[in-house]
Parts: structure tokens; sequence; C-alpha cells
């Protein structure tokens, strides 16, 4: 394995993803029962393993399409200027809509793709993020449903990356830089 300058410790563990995955699918269900369709739009790249697990546990009909922002590149902190790198697909004017967010740090982008979600007009838009940072938070938003909060760490896998790395991992991981390593 290529040598990284950094050391990964376990935050949360595979099979506490996976259960809380399972329980707040159940929670979307609940709430976006009677919809005829719920589109759910994962934020790439971040969330894409975390929207494969969840719409398999999603017991609705579901379409899935993907919008990609970024306010990162490869940077650990954000640049606060949101960019949108990939637009929906389809339309969501008239439809139920859950926005699958990663990592709610700064709340930039999130805020940046709801108002824009928001602006084409669906019946229903709610929020599930897998993480939260809410020490970080400069933008007052909240999603509607919530894997984990977190504290103020850097982390990767479950789909996060640092640098476009260790999105494969699947737990959640603290990185901490080899000169912080005893």
């Amino acid at each position: 394995m290529p040598h990284r300058p950094y050391v990964i410790d376990e935050m949360i563990s595979a099979k506490t993803i996976a259960a809380r995955v399972e329980e707040l699918a159940k929670e979307i269900t609940k709430a976006f029962e009677g919809t005829d369709k719920l589109v759910v739009v994962g934020l790439l790249r971040g969330s894409f393993v975390f929207i494969a697990d969840l719409v398999r546990e999603i017991d609705l009909p579901v379409e899935v399409d993907f919008l990609e922002a970024s306010s990162y590149g490869d940077a650990m902190e954000s640049s606060r200027e949101v960019r949108i790198l990939k637009d929906l697909r389809g339309e969501i004017a008239g439809r139920d809509v859950l926005v699958v967010e990663d990592i709610v740090d700064t709340g930039f982008t999130l805020h940046h793709v709801v108002n824009l979600l928001r602006s084409r007009g669906p019946t229903r838009l709610e929020v599930c993020a897998l993480l939260d940072k809410p020490s970080r938070r400069e933008v007052p938003i909240k999603a509607t449903w919530t894997g984990f909060e977190i504290p103020d760490e850097f982390v990767v896998g479950y789909g996060i990356d640092f640098a476009q790395r260790d999105r494969n991992l699947p737990h959640i991981g603290k990185v901490r830089f080899t000169d912080e390593v005893a």
C-alpha cells in the first residue's frame, strides 16, 4: 500500500454505520409515506456510498439523481465559494425530494444546494446527512435527518475522501498527520 503522510483512526465502525442507515431509512420511509416517487438527490462525490446503502433500505418508489457541488477541491478547508460541477438530469418541480449529503461542515455547500433546488419548485425538500459537525457551522442550515454528530475532526471513509483517497474505507476514520503521531 502506498505511504500516506497520515494515519487513520477508526471513529465509526462499518457495523454502526449500517445500523444507523437502516434507522434513517425507516424514518425517511415513514416521513414520505404516500409519495408516488421520491427523488433522492445525492451530492457527489462524497455521498455515493451512503446514498447506495440508504436507497436500498428506503421502502418507497425512488428515483436517484446526482448533483456535484464543490467548495473544497483537494483542500482540507472550505473555500466558501460553491461551484456546481454537475447538475441534475431530471426535473424536480412538483416532486418530493430528499437531498443526501455526506457531511455538513460550514454549511456553505448544503445551503447553496438547498436554495438552488428549492428555486426549482419541489413539493417537498428534505435533507439527510451522514455526518454533522455543528461546531464548524457558519451558515444556518440543519439536515432533517443526521446519521452522526461528530467533533471538528478531518474524516475519511465510507465515500468521504482526502484529495481523492480513502473513499473505499468501510468505516469513518479520523485523519492524524504523521507529525501528530507519537
